[in-house]
Order: C-alpha cells, then sequence, then structure tokens
C-alpha cells in the first residue's frame, strides 16, 4: 500500500511554518485521513516499519504544529494518540532505508508535562513522571540530563517552593529548551500573576507602579499600566489604586496585617494552584 501521500503532506506540514492555521489545520486532518486508509492510526505487530515511523512522525509533527498555533486540546489528543507508538520499541522503526528514524517523544512528553502544569493537574503530571521514571530505572542516562523533561520538573519544583522569581527566570526565552515550550510557559506565568494580583488586590489600598512591576514579574512600567486597565484598575500620580467597596475598608492595623498575608498567600497558590486555575 503506497505511503507516498501521506509522504507528500508530511513534508509540506514539516516546512509549514509560515503557512495560514486554516492550511495547517487542513493539512493534518488529511495526513490523518491517509493514515487511517492505512490502517496505521494504532500500531500492531503486523504494521511494516516504513509505516509505523511514517505514522509517528505525523502525529508528532502535528503535536508540534498544535501548540505553536496554541490548541491545547488538539495537542492533547495527538499526546494521547502516540502513546501506543511510544510502547513499541525503537527497533520496530528501523527498515534500514529510514535516514532519520529518530523520535521526538522526549520533546513531546515535555511539554504535556508542562501543559499540566498550566492546568494545576499536579496529579497527571506527578503519574506521567513516576512512569518515565520506572521506564528510564538502569539506564545510563537519567531524566536530569533531559533537557525537555527536566525542564517541566524544574519549574513544579520552584512552584512547590514559592521561587516564582526562578519560575519566571525560566520562562524568558533564553531559558526555554524550545520555541514550542514559550506558549505554555508563559499562560503558566500568566496564572501565577493573576494570583498575585487577586492578592494584591485584598492586602493593598494602592501600589506604586514600580513595586507593582517587580511584583507582578512584568517587563517594563508601561505592561504594568495595561495590566492595571484591563484589571479595571485606577492609575493615577504613578501608583495603582485598586477597587474597594465600603465593606473592604480597612484600618491601618488591618491593611498591615493583610499586606504580609499576600506573602503567604503567594507561596501557599503553589501547594492549591489545582484548585484556581
Amino acid at each position: 500500500m503506497s505511503t507516498s501521500n501521506v509522504s507528500n503532506i508530511l513534508s509540506q506540514l514539516q516546512s509549514s511554518s509560515s503557512s495560514s492555521p486554516q492550511k495547517i489545520t487542513s493539512l493534518l486532518s488529511s495526513a490523518k485521513r491517509e493514515l487511517l486508509v492505512l490502517n496505521a492510526l494504532i500500531p500492531t505487530p503486523t504494521t511494516p516499519a516504513h509505516i509505523l515511523l511514517l505514522a509517528r512522525q505525523t502525529l508528532e509533527t502535528g503535536a508540534l504544529l498544535s501548540i505553536r498555533l496554541q490548541q491545547p486540546d488538539a495537542f492533547t489528543r495527538y499526546y494521547q494518540q502516540l502513546l501506543p507508538f511510544y510502547e513499541v520499541p525503537e527497533s520496530s522503526y528501523q527498515s534500514g532505508n529510514d535516514k532519520d528514524s529518530s523520535s521526538q517523544r522526549s520533546k513531546v512528553t515535555g511539554l504535556y508535562l508542562l501543559l499540566l502544569l498550566t492546568k494545576g493537574d499536579y496529579a497527571t503530571f506527578h503519574t506521567v513522571l513516576e512512569g518515565l521514571e520506572v521506564e528510564q530505572a538502569g539506564k545510563a542516562q537519567g531524566l536530569e540530563g533531559d533537557e525537555f523533561i527536566s525542564y517541566p520538573v524544574k519549574l513544579e519544583r520552584w512552584l512547590m517552593e514559592g521561587s516564582y522569581d526562578r519560575v519566571w527566570g525560566a520562562t524568558k526565552r533564553e531559558g526555554v529548551p524550545s520555541e514550542e515550550f514559550g506558549v505554555f510557559s508563559e499562560v503558566l506565568i500568566g496564572t501565577i500573576r493573576d494570583e498575585i494580583a487577586s492578592c494584591s488586590e485584598k492586602a493593598y489600598p494602592s501600589l506604586p507602579i514600580v513595586n507593582a512591576k517587580n511584583l507582578l514579574f512584568l517587563d517594563s512600567e508601561g505592561s504594568v499600566v495595561e495590566f492595571a486597565q484591563a484589571k479595571g484598575w485606577v492609575v493615577k500620580d504613578g501608583r495603582i489604586y485598586f477597587p474597594q467597596s465600603q465593606e473592604d475598608m480597612r484600618t491601618e492595623k488591618e491593611i498591615l496585617v493583610a499586606s504580609g498575608q499576600v506573602i503567604e498567600n503567594t507561596i501557599g497558590y503553589a501547594r492549591e494552584l489545582e484548585t484556581i486555575v
């Protein structure tokens, strides 16, 4: 059975960085239909090596393109479709005619772990990680030596510690292991920023813009103003004023107590992220 149609579509997908999202989505749909015709969407013991490899490459390409299109649900579906292929021994993909039979499993799995962090799904995060650790046991290179897996693992540990400055630093362009990781990293920082903003509203009547820039991990005072306006805060004379109802008016002593609570809440957020995402 000919695989030329899938191969042609895969080549187009792998060079589609400048294509429209509509065209990429259409090509991905066509590729999956061709795999269905080849009976290659699920690997079997009788699936030829070259078809196994082509199917895995197509699904991995679809997963990575879904990230670039900012379609996390589509990415999750591709990840789930890839799991049976990742259970197939690597030797089954070797046909002797393929120039590149390497898998992108590490990158795809690392991205899935990062997606779970953005959703606050720590239970599934650790389930996936434990499975990887069992699989890696006894091998020369541990998970810490894998840049794609170690990245979300480090972020999760820093979140648990409340070390948001380290999380922020790691999500900078030079700190992410590949372009795709930057998409989910920005989502994660946005979630943390929103929670810190919520705590600040409850703790302070106002804040200097320069202080808010550091507190909210924003790059400039202009970004602070934009963020404040989006939240409905009042920006005046270099300060941000948080809206307070009559019931929220507090004494100076209460404000000081609440200010201290911001730190406690922010650290506690790392352990309760899944309940508020």
